[in-house]
């Protein structure tokens, strides 16, 4: 009898998970809208979802679906999320392989930019390698416009929550120059 319980019981789980994969990538597709399929963005000013961490993403759909963050898109979308939803969306987009370095079409820009990452430490919180850690956003291989959005959000006070209060610090007394390098080596990154 026990073993027969144990199978229904794993035919539960098992139809259960393929439903809930199933809700998770019908949540997803809302995203892949702007994030593009797989969550590798082709639009310009939006970020690529996939492979940055878990837990990153996370805090920013929290950030968004509290008013903390602001987006004209994002805001009602993230409003309307649960919990679990934000924790299995987030799960979802991590799973998934990062988009790989672009040709690098300005060597000189992305040395320029190798010496102000290595000069503003941006390596000692999104590793050695930019892929991000727990809270930490990957930004190797990010769209170089969103960067430069990003990056300018940071230095002017436009983006702000959780503790990216350092962002501003590091990008507040950055040129609009260094910033254009910064944002092209990292989305060139290798």
């Amino acid at each position: 009898m026990r073993t027969a319980s144990f199978g229904i019981l794993s035919t539960i789980l098992l139809v259960t998970s393929f439903a809930h994969a199933a809700d998770v990538k019908e949540k997803a597709a809302i995203c892949a809208g702007c994030h593009g399929e797989n969550g590798i963005s082709q639009t310009e000013n939006i970020p690529s979802l996939a492979g940055q961490p878990d837990q990153f993403l996370q805090w920013q759909l929290v950030f968004f679906r509290a008013g903390s963050r602001k987006n004209e898109q994002m805001s009602p979308i993230a409003a309307d999320l649960s919990n679990d939803d934000i924790r299995n969306l987030a799960a979802y987009f991590a799973s998934l392989p990062p988009p790989g370095p672009p040709s690098d079409d300005d060597p000189a820009l992305n040395d320029a930019g190798a010496k102000i990452a290595a000069r503003s430490h941006c390596a000692s919180c999104h590793t050695d390698n930019f892929a991000g850690a727990k809270a930490v956003a990957r930004i190797a291989h990010q769209r170089e416009d969103y960067l430069l959005k990003a990056l300018t959000d940071f230095k002017t006070s436009v983006r702000s929550g959780g503790g990216q209060a350092v962002m501003a610090d590091v990008a507040y007394p950055l040129t609009e120059d260094q910033i254009k390098a910064l944002a092209h080596y990292l989305a060139y990154f290798k």
